[in-house]
């Protein structure tokens, strides 16, 4: 796994289609719930990629490590694999959300990224999913065989998914990138460049949606917040 690897000078590396790729994204919440939840723990520490989507994620780095790092949020990630796509005439698979997200999404990226070949599959809306699920998901996936798959299903049960199955799925990146959906369909709006450039894109989101991100920034935060002094002061 490489964790925090790019530099605030660097940008987004050209993914290597060779083999097989699991490329996450960690910040102070999901770093909170993996403590309580081994199987997402684990699929987060068998990424081959770990990029650090929360400004939390920065600060540890640079407390800690006393790396400057940019924070690279998945809908980064989802824009610079689909350029890269453009450029290659790729094939990208969208698995999770409504069909009129999907929708939403080809209609889309059909226009910003004309040479990308681009299907898609809407699976059950469940929290767990049986064989017959996995297998359909499975079929559709593998009829296409894509270079990216884009998995959104919210976490962690996205990267849980992945790491579980990631062996039935021949796909040659895998990226769990959750909202990056709803943004780009355009059904959620994303914080304006103003609140990313601050570091602040929760902000605004909490405010629209306090009692849904409540955990989030209200408990996860502040616990984040107290392992990183721990680690800093008490060499915990």
């Amino acid at each position: 796994m490489e964790l925090l690897g790019y530099t605030i000078s660097s940008k987004l590396p050209l993914i290597n289609y060779d083999k097989q790729l699991i490329v996450n994204t960690i910040n102070p919440h999901s770093y909170c719930v993996a403590k309580s939840d081994a199987t997402f723990r684990e699929a987060l520490l068998g990424s081959d990629f770990l990029l650090p989507d929360g400004i939390g994620i920065v600060l540890a780095a640079r407390i800690l490590k006393k790396k400057r790092i940019l924070k690279i949020a998945g809908y980064d990630l989802f824009v610079s694999l689909m350029k890269q796509l453009n450029e290659s005439s790729g094939t990208a698979f969208f698995l999770g959300a409504a069909p009129n997200t999907l929708s939403l999404i080809k209609n889309r990226a059909s226009k910003e990224y004309p040479n990308v070949k681009i299907e898609c599959y809407s699976p059950p809306y469940k929290s767990f999913f049986n064989h017959i699920d996995n297998s359909e998901m499975f079929s559709e996936v593998n009829k296409v065989s894509p270079d990216v798959l884009f998995v959104g299903m919210t976490a962690p049960k996205q990267e849980k998914w992945v790491f579980e199955n990631r062996d039935n799925l021949n796909a040659r990146v895998i990226c769990s990138i959750g909202a990056v959906f709803d943004f780009y369909a355009g059904t959620v709006k994303r914080p304006s460049k103003f609140w990313i450039g601050l570091g602040l894109e929760w902000l605004p989101r909490f405010l629209k949606e306090p009692r849904r991100l409540a955990k989030r920034n209200l408990i996860s935060t502040p616990k984040f917040l107290f392992e990183l002094v721990k680690a800093k002061f008490l060499k915990i």
